[in-house]
């Protein structure tokens, strides 16, 4: 009877707990959701044909490129290239300018692919001569074959208020420009402490290609003689306005351009485009400096228009025009014609567009080829 009495009251209770299960599965009153197990949330979205699921919008973090940073210049600036070449010690000195052999038969020179600019002119005859000019005096070598003097060098040379070296010069237009304008320099015929004879060339040379300047000893050299080492305050500045960066002078390509100075003597430049510079050649041949076997190259070359003509029937010496004239501007690939003047025998030389505005320059290293025959001028 009792155990009779237990089953009852478990079916009893069962039947209780069902209903309420059921009762609460159908039901959408308040208490059942209350009680509703807690799950993540998800927002739904919803239109009037469509249900989207949107997940939230995940950012990335922003990435910015850091500017790249220019090279941290190597030394100071120098006033002949626009380049941050000197030595600490050469900052405020002058540039120093020396008289270099070029006839064919003195070649190979040395030092010269040191130089920040060379200068070419005719001489007499149908040869020419170059002048190569060194923004820091502290760091010269030494430079073969050196030789004498003709009067628009100096001239030339005082445009950057540059110590001239020479060995020699004619006795009568050099000598009085020397003399009349009281050049700074230091002449190979009275001075052997910085001059000398290169006793290797004299083995297979003429003697009057042996002649050299002994870089090293210039500052010594010049307080020897007195002679001042700063620039003067008006010639303590680019002797050209240079660009930062190199770009293109025209939209005129240049690739290979020939210089043309008598019917035996030119200059050949080709450009590197890799390198970005114009690599020389002497009369067809690459122009080699001795000392470390490397072409000549520029990244600037000015072939400036000159007129001249023979003021002595004995010794062929020339005169040569160096107020100014028209010319061409070969860098980065590219020419423009442009005009050049220097005003007198001290002031800068100055290079402009054909309607007389001043050009920029890119930087590195000049070439200024003074030419009687500009129309001979090839280029492509």
């Amino acid at each position: 009877m009792k155990l009779y009495k237990i089953h009852k009251l478990a079916a009893a209770l069962a039947a209780v707990i069902c209903a309420l299960t059921l009762a609460s599965c159908g039901s959408n009153g308040g208490s059942s959701k209350a009680n509703a197990p807690v799950t993540q949330q998800t927002t739904i979205t919803t239109t009037a044909s469509t249900t989207t699921a949107t997940t939230p919008k995940v950012t990335e973090p922003e990435t910015t490129t850091a500017p790249e940073e220019k090279p941290v210049p190597q030394g100071k600036y120098n006033n002949l290239t626009g380049l941050y070449t000197l030595s600490d010690e050469a900052v405020g000195k002058r540039p120093v300018a020396v008289m270099v052999n070029n006839i064919t038969f003195s070649l190979p020179q040395y030092g010269i692919a040191a130089a920040d600019m060379i200068i070419e002119c005719p001489v007499e005859g149908t040869i020419t001569r170059l002048m190569a000019v060194y923004g820091d005096m502290t760091k010269i070598p030494n430079v073969c074959s050196i030789r004498s003097c003709r009067y628009y060098f100096p001239i030339l040379a005082q445009s950057f208020d540059a110590v001239y070296m020479h060995w020699g010069k004619d006795e009568t237009i050099a000598k009085d420009t020397l003399e009349s304008l009281n050049i700074d320099r230091l002449d190979g015929y009275n001075n052997s402490f910085v001059f000398g004879r290169d006793e290797e060339r004299m083995k297979t040379f003429a003697y009057e290609h042996t002649g050299y300047y002994k870089g090293a000893l210039t500052e010594q050299a010049l307080d020897q003689a007195g002679i001042r080492k700063t620039l003067k305050d008006d010639k303590n500045k680019p002797v050209f306005p240079f660009r930062e960066e190199a770009q293109a002078v025209s939209d005129t390509k240049c690739t290979n351009c020939k210089a043309v100075f008598s019917v035996d003597y030119f200059s050949d430049f080709t450009y590197n485009a890799k390198e970005d510079v114009y690599y020389k050649s002497h009369n067809g041949s690459p122009h080699i400096d001795s000392s470390n076997g490397k072409q000549l190259a520029f990244e600037n070359v000015f072939i400036l228009g000159t007129t001249t003509k023979i003021i002595n029937q004995n010794n062929l010496l020339i005169s040569l025009d160096w107020h100014g004239g028209d010319g061409c501007y070969i860098s980065h690939g590219t020419i423009t014609p442009i005009k050049w003047s220097k005003a007198d025998e001290f002031a800068d030389i100055v290079i402009t567009d054909q309607n007389g505005s001043v050009i920029e320059v890119n930087p590195g290293k000049s070439y200024l080829g003074f030419t009687p025959r500009l129309s001979d001028t090839i280029y492509s």
